[in-house]
């Protein structure tokens, strides 16, 4: 009796773990299986995986608004291109949203034309009281948010082509968490913009770790955000940290997974020394919690 290589065995089982997640497609040689959840909750992060046998020429993904060229690895022989996605609470409505897939190997292309359905989900309240200016800021401050705002924006839809981050993301700091993304937050009894990411206790001067590998791409004090930090992680995945008292990097460095990037302070809007973190995906902030906690495969279901 003949004896499967040592590659044709890891691919069956690859396959065999694919057909197990929630949606799984292979294509008509079955040279290529798509892995993806077919549904996640508004402002869950989640995963697309291309497997071949092949090597790609090309992957082409478009999620929502968004086209991008996600990096390829190899892994025991195989081709594999992740790329991770999702929604921002303060945007999205419930629904299906199209996933299209494309890739060629060998001169040939093969389509996905897939869906993931947006389960709405509710979030707790929580009221604040904080200084007034920090609510309704002074007319003299606007041309500064708005600048801010601006730079922001271009620096959490940063595109790099090599993807750097891995899962689980390193924990920036070991302050147990004081307050949880999505929060339906109201500011001096005025409802405001949802909380779109994670505070942790962290008393002023706490060394503040990088969440994975990167680039740092902004680091400047911001009106509401006090200071803060923006490292590129590669295919459209960048942290924020907020309210920092230092840097200990700045843009153009490149950081490893858990280096010291910063110190926490209570710079900007903040009722007290603590460090906000949120993280960017394709332009959109979604829960960071389930990229602590999850690994590849529990991201793919």
């Amino acid at each position: 009796m003949r004896i499967r290589s040592c590659a044709a065995v890891l691919f069956t089982f690859l396959i065999i773990t694919a057909v197990s997640l929630a949606a799984t497609t292979v294509d008509g040689k079955g040279a290529m299986v798509l892995a993806h959840p077919k549904q996640a909750g508004a402002g869950q992060p989640f995963l697309v995986r291309l497997t071949s046998v092949r090597a790609f020429d090309k992957v082409f993904i478009r999620w929502m608004d968004r086209e991008f060229v996600p990096s390829v690895s190899q892994w025991n022989g195989h081709h594999v291109a992740i790329a991770m996605l999702g929604t921002d609470v303060l945007t999205i409505k419930p629904g299906r949203q199209k996933l299209l897939v494309r890739a060629w190997a060998g001169g040939n292309e093969t389509v996905w034309q897939r869906s993931v359905s947006i389960i709405g989900r509710t979030y707790p309240r929580q009221e604040l009281n904080l200084p007034s200016k920090m609510v309704t800021p002074p007319t003299v401050e606007l041309k500064r948010i708005k600048s801010e705002r601006a730079r922001t924006r271009k620096a959490k839809n940063t595109w790099s082509d090599q993807r750097l981050w891995r899962l689980p993301f390193h924990r920036p700091v070991e302050g147990k968490l004081t307050s949880v993304y999505g929060l339906q937050r109201v500011l001096n009894g005025k409802p405001k913009d949802p909380h779109r990411g994670l505070d942790f206790r962290a008393p002023v001067g706490t060394a503040v770790e990088s969440v994975a590998d990167g680039r740092v791409i902004l680091a400047e004090s911001h009106y509401y955000a006090g200071n803060s930090m923006y490292i590129d992680h590669g295919n459209g995945v960048i942290s924020l940290y907020f309210h920092l008292s230092k840097f200990d990097v700045f843009p153009g460095d490149v950081v490893k997974r858990g280096q010291i990037i910063g110190r926490s302070g209570c710079t900007g809007r903040a009722t007290g020394p603590h460090l906000h973190l949120s993280i960017s995906i394709q332009g959109r902030l979604v829960d960071p919690v389930p990229l602590f906690d999850d690994t590849i495969d529990q991201l793919l279901r």
